[in-house]
């Protein structure tokens, strides 16, 4: 299997989901504003939302992968079918009863994540109905991440990938062409939820039966119960999903912060987020995707310096490509939110207020990404305690720099705090790896950093004449400057990968190829 090519796959259907992400948010705008009704949506789909990151992408991929590969490599494919088939089934019993306590108690789930609303009785009875069409999306979301663990582990990227953006298109299709026929309409993107997650569990099963993994389902609770291998995920998970929390935690404080702050605070934040996705979506999220699998590989046939040389090879591709879109962002960051926000209620004030979010974001960037590569060296070892104490840890950081940091410069504070802490964890886990044994850095690591550092002075100078002046981007109108982005981006590009190709770095270089 060729990683570069796999993480290029991973990566291409990420930006595809961004992109369609930025569309849906769009359409729901424009097909129904901000008010009521969306208040109401919003918080609804925020609690199933919320337990899928945590819960289903989060803590069972993390259990889930590292025990799998090893059954794959030193069990029969009988024995990991029984495996597969006891978590499904345990799983789908688990979610069931979830499920059905969640709509069950939504009046009360509601009340408890937006007790403002309780003085609406209209919006806290439509926020009410939208929760319990939306709650069985965890259902459908937590078996898509079992199918996505075993397409991953069967080297099959491609899928699991795609599959958020069929939420996305579903968001779509429901918001244009269905809410008139919903009485209130706003009921559409309650079902785009409900469809969006019944799709992407869909979509898998032709793939599972290819390689010969779909589940067999069984209400005999007791015999997956009993079942070793499911003891031992359940054990990761519990750790696990601390972990998964720490960072959920600490966006809520921060917004809590936030919330203290001048007016739009929040929404400088979240804007600067929502640039900061694309590329931890497309380099962490996706080389962590890729990695764990073939790291739990080397771990079970305890191949220790192919693992090494894995993680070196996810180290070195990540600064080579984090480091220039943290550049790039912090660069270009008043083109960027004048391109994409500037329009209406947002104000010049608002893009100098979110671009201070972003470039304070910009520090850990790398910090963020790196973080995806170095967590599964101890997630395919069955380790995760050390970096969920070392996830608290940062956390902790985290909040001291916000008492420092947000009386000095505000909102931007917040940002940087979350930046300097993932920097912080990423060198954690780095000393970790090395303290263990687990990680051995190859030769060359000098000339490396040197030449990357070259290629980033280029690259800089080049954007930063090419950009022109800051405020100019907010005089010109929408088409010149998605044209100047158009010439600007790709000329970054081009001068960082020229110079990197001048200095002797070779595409083949980074080639890496793994056994299925």
């Amino acid at each position: 299997m060729n990683l570069l090519r796999a993480l290029a796959t991973v990566s291409g259907m990420t930006l595809l989901s961004r992109i369609l992400g930025f569309v849906r948010d769009f359409v729901i705008a424009r097909a129904f504003g901000a008010g009521l009704a969306t208040d109401a949506f919003f918080v609804a789909f925020k609690l199933p939302n919320l337990l899928r990151r945590m819960f289903a992408e989060g803590a069972f991929s993390q259990a889930f992968v590292p025990i799998l590969g090893e059954y794959k490599n030193k069990r029969s494919i009988e024995e990991t079918r029984t495996l597969v088939d006891h978590v499904a089934s345990l799983l789908s019993i688990i979610l069931f009863a979830v499920t059905a306590v969640g709509i069950a108690a939504a009046p009360l789930l509601v009340w408890i994540s937006a007790p403002g609303f309780a003085a609406d009785a209209g919006k806290f009875e439509l926020t009410i109905t939208l929760t319990r069409i939306t709650f069985p999306y965890i259902f459908f979301m937590s078996l898509v991440a079992l199918a996505g663990g075993l397409l991953n582990s069967w080297s099959r990227f491609a899928l699991p990938a795609f599959t958020p953006v069929l939420l996305n298109l579903s968001f779509i299709g429901m918001a244009l062409f269905a809410a008139p026929y919903f009485d209130p309409p706003v009921l559409a993107l309650a079902w785009s939820v409900f469809l969006g997650g019944l799709l992407q569990l869909a979509i898998q099963i032709p793939a599972l039966k290819k390689i010969a993994m779909l589940p067999r389902i069984s209400l005999n609770w007791r015999a997956a119960w009993a079942d070793p291998g499911v003891r031992r995920i359940l054990t990761l998970m519990g750790p696990a999903v601390i972990g998964v929390s720490v960072s959920q935690v600490s966006l809520l404080i921060n917004t809590i912060f936030a919330s203290f702050l001048k007016t739009g605070s929040v929404s400088w934040l979240y804007y600067a987020d929502r640039l900061m996705e694309f590329p931890s979506g497309m380099l962490g999220a996706a080389l962590g995707t890729i990695l764990l699998p073939s790291l739990s590989r080397c771990h079970a046939s305890n191949d220790q310096i192919e693992y090494s040389r894995l993680l070196d090879w996810g180290l070195r591709l990540t600064l080579l490509l984090a480091a220039p879109a943290a550049l790039g962002l912090a660069i270009l960051s008043v083109p960027l939110i004048a391109t994409l926000f500037f329009h209406g209620a947002f104000s010049p004030d608002d893009v100098f207020r979110t671009r201070e979010a972003l470039v304070a974001y910009t520090v850990g960037l790398t910090g963020m990404i790196l973080v995806k590569v170095l967590a599964p060296g101890f997630y395919a070892r069955q380790n995760v305690r050390t970096p969920v104490r070392i996830a608290l840890i940062s956390l902790t950081a985290t909040q001291v720099m916000n008492l420092a940091f947000i009386g000095w410069i505000g909102h931007a504070g917040l940002a940087l705090s979350i930046g300097l802490a993932a920097c912080l964890n990423a060198f954690m886990l780095y000393r970790g790896l090395r303290r263990l044994n687990i990680y051995e850095p190859l030769a060359g690591w000098g000339s490396f950093t040197a030449k990357l550092g070259l290629a980033l002075i280029a690259m800089g100078g080049g954007l930063w004449f090419g950009m022109g002046s800051e405020s100019q981007w907010l005089q010109l109108g929408f088409t010149h400057r998605i044209i100047h982005l158009a010439w600007l981006v790709p000329l970054g590009a081009g001068i960082y990968f020229a110079t990197l190709w001048i200095l002797g770095f070779r595409l083949g270089d980074f080639k890496r190829r793994t056994a299925q």
